[in-house]
């Protein structure tokens, strides 16, 4: 049986290898020597998946866990923060934890034992799954040896750092398969799952017609994706080609399926949401006559009042599966549809997105199904009316997509883009927490916060360590240290003299800060030299954007 030291230690060369070339032959080769369910785990692995795609979900396993496992087998109840801040990552901190318990340097797991720990520890539910799930981690964790605990925490936290990315990963099981690497990545992009791909591939089973599809197929196609554009302008310049403009919710995406009496909903990360969303289940099974349709769209959370809820508060509704009646009074939902991947058994990711469009206008009407609000753009000044339309109704902002684009399951395909106009805010530096890895050595993650009530009162509306370049995080440091008061752990508190102009997708109510309220997908924009902490903006200016935010325009009409 494939050892799972060897796959560690192939791990360890990868990291230090710098050419791809080799990267992609020193997998290919350790893939070719391993039995096919080996090939189909290892290879899983390797792209930092604990189990298949669109299953991940299931493992509940935090970073945290394997810090307390590791933590108590080294009979550590409070290990050194240090430890895990001059580590060059967290999976290198587990290794160096794991050897203070002095355990074995040799192999001491197959790569199908680790499959299965991590197939029984997603199975462990009920009241007591978590105190389950940590026991079962541990006794795991005490069979490896430092270097396999290395990799273990590495692929329960999907961070592998080492240079293997999912199409170089595609392209080593192409060489394994001596197949065309077109080929091979077309078949990834109806598949999904790169442990089945190379399953497949060993097996010489590639699945390649981009057409036929089945009830017995339960998998999803995993969504396209769009590219950032600037502004309108931009948008006209990168397609060149006539394209539609629509709303771009800021819901949750989902794909449904539709297969006979069935339905199943499936997330964009491929969880399956099915049991969470049983308004939408029959929504689609009372209006939906035709079989074998897949439809891609958005869920959004409604009030009581029908207008839409804020992207954490539906988020409350995804993965669960109790007390569904009472959220569904509570948390009502709409569905949002954009695109049709499959019709009547048939995928249609060939077909252009204007034929997918039509026929899924078709289906709409005869179902009484909403559709994300949509416009072919004619001028700039027709889609920047149209964009500005968009914002003023409480929309993140607009697609653009190419009439003649094909649907690239998983890609981001150039003939989508996605228009926004970031928010952005004035706010204080009040600590920053010490970086680790790449960052080691800068204060690199930074706590935020606007001014309150009181004079001189300053709460905390998030952290980021987003925006600034290796340069800036260098600058950013010297300023910091030179503003410090304190120090606890990781953290460096400092005078709240340094301002900085971040950008954000939305705000969040937070019960975490005492702000009350939690920036979501903060970024530094610049530093604002120009600026002092009593310039900065206050709770009340966040509380009055929320409150715009919350009351847009409702994509079911009215304000």
């Amino acid at each position: 049986m494939a050892s799972f030291y060897e796959l560690a230690q192939l791990c360890e060369t990868l990291s230090q290898t710098a050419s791809r070339i080799q990267r992609v032959q020193l997998v290919a080769e350790f893939l070719s020597t391993l039995a096919p369910e080996e090939v189909e785990i290892a290879a899983r692995f390797l792209a930092g998946q604990t189990l298949a795609q669109g299953e991940n979900g299931r493992l509940k396993l935090s970073a945290r866990a394997v810090w307390k496992a590791a933590a108590e087998l080294a009979g550590e109840t409070e290990p050194d923060q240090a430890l895990l801040a001059n580590a060059a990552d967290f999976g290198e901190a587990i290794e160096t934890l794991m050897r203070l318990r002095g355990a074995e340097a040799g192999p001491t797991l197959a790569v199908v034992d680790v499959a299965r720990a991590f197939e029984a520890i997603a199975a462990i539910a009920g009241r007591a799954a978590r105190q389950g799930k940590l026991a079962a981690l541990r006794e795991l964790m005490a069979r490896a040896a430092p270097l396999e605990g290395k990799l273990l925490a590495r692929i329960v936290i999907g961070e592998m750092r080492h240079g293997v990315g999912e199409g170089l990963l595609v392209e080593a099981i192409a060489q394994m398969a001596a197949r065309p690497l077109a080929e091979v990545q077309r078949a990834f992009m109806l598949e999904g799952d790169v442990g089945r791909l190379a399953r497949a591939a060993r097996h010489g089973d590639l699945k390649l017609d981009a057409q036929a599809i089945s009830p017995a197929r339960p998998r999803p196609l995993r969504p396209m994706l769009a590219q950032p554009a600037a502004d309108i302008a931009q948008a006209f310049a990168l397609l060149d080609r006539p394209f539609a403009l629509e709303h771009k919710l800021d819901g949750a995406r989902v794909q449904i399926h539709r297969f006979g009496a069935e339905v199943k909903i499936f997330s964009r990360r491929l969880n399956e949401v099915t049991r969470s969303l049983p308004e939408i289940v029959t929504l689609v099974q009372e209006s939906v006559k035709e079989d074998g349709v897949i439809m891609d769209g958005e869920v959004i959370a409604l009030g009581a009042d029908g207008r839409p809820r804020s992207f954490q508060d539906l988020m409350r509704r995804f993965g669960r599966v109790h007390d569904i009646q009472r959220l569904l009074r509570e948390q009502p939902t709409a569905l949002f549809l954009f695109d049709l991947i499959a019709w009547r058994g048939r995928l249609m990711v060939d077909a252009p997105y204007h034929t997918r469009w039509d026929a899924l206008s078709a289906l709409a009407q005869r179902a009484g199904l909403t559709l994300a609000q949509r416009i072919v753009a004619g001028s700039v000044k027709e889609a920047e009316a149209f964009f500005e339309d968009a914002l003023t109704a409480g929309y993140e902002g607009v697609m653009a997509k190419a009439l003649d684009s094909i649907y690239t399951p998983g890609a981001r395909g150039g003939g989508w883009l996605k228009i926004k106009r970031a928010h952005t805010l004035d706010l204080v530096i009040v600590a920053a927490d010490w970086g680790y890895g790449r960052r080691r050595g800068w204060l690199s993650n930074y706590h935020l916060a606007a001014r309150g009530e009181k004079p001189d009162e300053l709460l905390e509306v998030g952290k980021t360590f987003k925006g600034p370049s290796d340069e800036e995080f260098q600058t950013l440091t010297e300023q910091l240290l030179a503003l410090k008061h304190d120090e606890r752990g990781k953290t460096a508190f400092v005078r709240p003299e340094l301002v900085v102009e971040v950008a954000y997708s939305d705000i969040q109510r937070s019960p975490r800060y005492p702000s009350g309220f939690a920036l979501r997908f903060a970024r530094i924009v610049r530093v604002r030299e120009d600026k002092f902490a009593a310039d900065a903006d206050t709770v009340a200016t966040i509380a009055q954007r929320f409150a715009r935010q919350a009351a847009g325009v409702s994509p079911l009409g009215g304000i």
